[in-house]
C-alpha cells in the first residue's frame, strides 16, 4: 500500500512510518496537520490515509474535517481515522459521505500491530472498518431514541453488528442464530427505522449511520 500519515505526535508518526515500512508498505508522506494532510493526499493520491482527529493549530477537529473532505475530493483514496477520541457527530458525517473505504479505530483499543495493518488493508481495499466502541457511542448519542426504542434487544444487537460492517453470516455466528433468523431481524430493523433493506454491507452501514445522525 501507498500511505499518507497525519499525526501530530512525532513519536507516534515516526513509529507508524517505521512499522509500516517494515511490513513492505510505502509511506509517501507523514505530516502533522490537516492542511498538510490534504496537500499530501492531492500530491501523492495514496491508497489510504491514516488520520488523527486533533491536530494543530487548535487541536480540536482539524484532522477529522480533513478526513471528511478527502473522500469528496479524491474518491479513490481510503481514509482510516485513528484517534483516542470518538467524535460522534463528525464520525456520522464521515460515513454518511461515503459507503466504502472508510474506517474509524481507537488507539487505546488496538493491541496488536497486525490488527492495525489488517484494518488499514481492508480500508484500502474498499471495506468499512469500525471499532465496536465507536458504534456503541454513536448509537448512544442518537437523538432518534423513539424509533430505536421500537427495536427488541436482539434487533439492537444485530444493528450494532451491522454498523460494524459485518455480513449476515458473520452476525449469525456472533450471536448464535441461524442465517434465516438474522435475515428476519435485519428486515425488521429496516422496517422499524423506515429504511429499505439492502444486500450491500457498506450501504447498510451508510444507511444506519445516516439515520442515526438525522
Amino acid at each position: 500500500m501507498r500511505i499518507v500519515i497525519a499525526e501530530d505526535s512525532v513519536v507516534l508518526r515516526d513509529g507508524l512510518v517505521e512499522l509500516l515500512g517494515l511490513r513492505g508498505h510505502e509511506v509517501v508522506a507523514a505530516v502533522g496537520d490537516g492542511d498538510a494532510l490534504r496537500a499530501a493526499v492531492a500530491e501523492h493520491l495514496p491508497d489510504v490515509a491514516v488520520v488523527d482527529i486533533r491536530m494543530p493549530p487548535t487541536h480540536t477537529d482539524e484532522g477529522l474535517r480533513a478526513a471528511i473532505a478527502i473522500p469528496r475530493d479524491h474518491p479513490g483514496v481510503g481514509v482510516l481515522v485513528f484517534s483516542q477520541y470518538v467524535e460522534t457527530r463528525y464520525a456520522a458525517e464521515l460515513f454518511a459521505g461515503r459507503s466504502e473505504g472508510v474506517g474509524y479505530l481507537l488507539k487505546d483499543r488496538v493491541a496488536d500491530v497486525g490488527d492495525f495493518v489488517e484494518a488499514l488493508s481492508r480500508v484500502a481495499a474498499g471495506e468499512t472498518v469500525l471499532d465496536p466502541e465507536v458504534v456503541t457511542q454513536m448509537l448512544g448519542s442518537s437523538r432518534r431514541t423513539d424509533a430505536l426504542d421500537l427495536l427488541t434487544a436482539r434487533e439492537r444487537q444485530v444493528l450494532e453488528l451491522m454498523a460494524e460492517g459485518r455480513s449476515n453470516a458473520a452476525i449469525a455466528k456472533a450471536v448464535v442464530l441461524t442465517y434465516g433468523a438474522v435475515e428476519k431481524n435485519v428486515t425488521s430493523i429496516f422496517a422499524k427505522l423506515g429504511l429499505p433493506p439492502s444486500g450491500d454491507d457498506h450501504r447498510r452501514v451508510l444507511a444506519v449511520l445516516r439515520y442515526l445522525e438525522s
